[in-house]
């Protein structure tokens, strides 16, 4: 298995160059591009939208208030096994910009985010995106059992095929490429953005890094110890109860420390050192208002994080106090519902039962860590991971990276947003952040859940909500930053946040703060209203950074084998 699987990931051929498309003459119509011949792909549809709406194959819901443009789908299949879809959307006329962007996916992927083309067509943008090779649920990895190169189409390979064939059909349709390219990414889709920086640098101008899950294979080894910390006892099952005494008790020693004392969310919980066993239930109290003994341990587990019974250190970060019981936290990502049905539950077992150890019947409490991660580095790192700390392609190519992840992120813990960034400081900048920072800045967002949502201000162009509310220009919007920085060598010293009351924009604007570059924080100023952005300073925070710093060195030191497979370049 990891012979098969390193053969694959060496050996398949390079698809580097831009593909450069031929068809009998210069497209006159965007349905004449349904002739355009490229190589191993068929373009299945070509067609003009131009009445506002369009509503994709398969639905009844229609994306509204729409440009007119040109909609080109196709299906490439650069191996036997592989079935990769893509849709180009390209305005016409002015209402295009000249500027393509590419979307990532989320979680398994399977399918393409028409509602992410929308977005990207309203704001001028040619936009593309990809099913990353396969049919089905974002939660369902089922598909990649026995079929090692569908999962190298998720890996990578299906981005590269998207790239390449997207460019060509904009090429043959405008009669040039476009003036630059961008591409964007949450979660699953930071795990990509970062794999373009690092493998295929010089196809981008600018990559927006949401979130990333791109250490996967210990972040969903870590998924399954948090299932094994809340289940293997029953007694250790974190209730809604206990979820709300660990975000009270949290909340009332961070604002302690952090002195505004307004916020529903702490504003650098690397602050608080939260212990849960302050909580913990003492004789005769009433057990809906503290923890028992084996909860505690539970709760004290995830957030330490996974580590190894060998070597005690850490394989995945854990997760920060203060937000437990937020909907869109823990009961949404670790907790689920009820026992079993977390979200991280369904990953983790998704990965090891169809990826790793391809056994449908796998039984998360079998699973030993430090085994486990073991064999999936060995099998899948150096396909799905992009940790490789080398951006230095990327950085002399001149290409502009803008990261986010938001502190109360219950899905991929933040604190692994940091150690990357860190990591590539110490390995393409020799330690210095501020070279760094030159060419790749990373905001945390207080408050907010994976990749958007929470009770913290989560919307900067990372969702519709900004597009929606008119909030799309380079203060208040993540892309039109990175556009301005890539266009005018502006880079961002803060991106205003919004948090709309009950994140509905009709509803109002319930607050606004500042999101600072790392190291930076925001911090009260002293005197005016808390909702405004104003209020809030970019302030350095120097002991945080030393001690991120610190644990980063680590991170590269007891990881360097998997974080350094592959290296950069094109070696797919």
């Amino acid at each position: 298995m990891i012979d098969r699987f390193k053969s694959l990931a060496l050996s398949t051929v390079s698809l580097a160059a831009v593909v450069a498309g031929t068809m009998p003459a210069a497209a006159a119509t965007c349905e004449s591009l349904a002739t355009l011949s490229l190589p191993h792909a068929t373009i299945t549809a070509a067609q003009s939208v131009t009445g506002g709406s369009f509503t994709p194959p398969g639905s009844t819901v229609a994306q509204t208030g729409l440009p007119p443009f040109c909609r080109v789908a196709g299906v490439s299949t650069p191996t036997s096994d592989s079935s990769i879809k893509f849709e180009t959307w390209i305005p016409m006329g002015s209402s295009w910009n000249g500027k393509y962007e590419q979307l990532g996916n989320g979680g398994f992927a399977g399918s393409i985010s028409y509602a992410g083309l929308a977005t990207g067509i309203k704001r001028g943008y040619a936009t593309s995106g990809t099913d990353d090779g396969h049919t089905g649920s974002a939660l369902d990895a089922t598909w990649a059992l026995n079929h090692p190169e569908k999962i190298v189409d998720f890996g990578y390979r299906a981005l590269k095929e998207t790239t390449d064939k997207s460019r060509a059909i904009i090429n043959a349709f405008a009669g040039h490429g476009p003036s630059r390219s961008y591409f964007a990414g949450c979660s699953d889709g930071g795990r990509e953005a970062l794999m373009e920086a690092q493998r295929y640098p010089d196809d981008w101008d600018g990559i927006i890094i949401g979130s990333p899950a791109n250490f996967w294979t210990h972040l969903l080894t870590g998924f399954i110890f948090n299932e094994q910390a809340l289940l293997d006892n029953p007694a250790s099952y974190l209730q809604p109860a206990q979820l709300a005494v660990l975000t009270t008790a949290a909340l009332k020693q961070c604002a302690a420390r952090e002195g505004l004392g307004t916020d529903p969310f702490p504003n650098d919980p690397r602050d608080c050192h939260f212990d849960p066993a302050t909580v913990q239930c003492t004789a005769g109290q009433d057990p809906t208002t503290c923890l028992s003994a084996p909860q505690v341990a539970a709760a004290k587990a995830i957030y330490d994080g996974p580590r190894s019974s060998r070597t005690h250190q850490q394989i995945f970060p854990g997760y920060e106090a203060g937000t437990e019981a937020v909907a869109a936290d823990w009961p949404a990502w670790i907790t689920g519902a009820t026992p079993g049905t977390s979200l991280q539950d369904a990953f983790g077992n998704q990965f090891y039962a169809n990826m790793v150890l391809s056994n449908p019947s796998f039984d998360f409490r079998s699973l030993n860590i430090d085994s486990g991660v073991a064999l999936a580095d060995a099998e899948m790192a150096p396909i799905l991971n992009s940790t490789n700390p080398d951006l230095r392609r990327s950085k002399h190519r001149g290409t502009k990276l803008i990261h986010y992840v938001g502190w109360a992120d219950s899905a991929i813990a933040p604190i692994n947003s940091i150690n990357y960034y860190h990591s590539v400081a110490i390995e393409t900048d020799h330690g210095k952040l501020d070279e760094t920072a030159e060419y790749y800045r990373l905001f945390m967002a207080p408050g907010m859940a994976h990749c958007s949502g929470g009770v913290g201000a989560n919307s900067f162009g990372n969702s519709a909500l900004g597009l929606a509310a008119g909030m799309i220009d380079p203060d208040h919007d993540i892309l039109a930053a990175l556009d301005r920085w890539v266009e005018h060598g502006v880079a961002p010293d803060k991106i205003i946040a919004t948090k709309f009351v009950n994140d509905t924009v009709a509803s109002g604007i319930a607050f606004q703060r500042p999101l600072c570059p790392y190291p930076q924080i925001a911090a009260y100023k002293g005197t005016g209203p808390a909702t405004a952005a104003s209020s809030f300073a970019c302030v350095e925070d120097k002991d945080d950074a030393r001690e991120d710093r610190q644990r980063a060195r680590q991170y590269l030191e007891h990881n360097e084998r998997v974080l350094f497979n592959p290296p950069s370049g094109d070696d797919d």
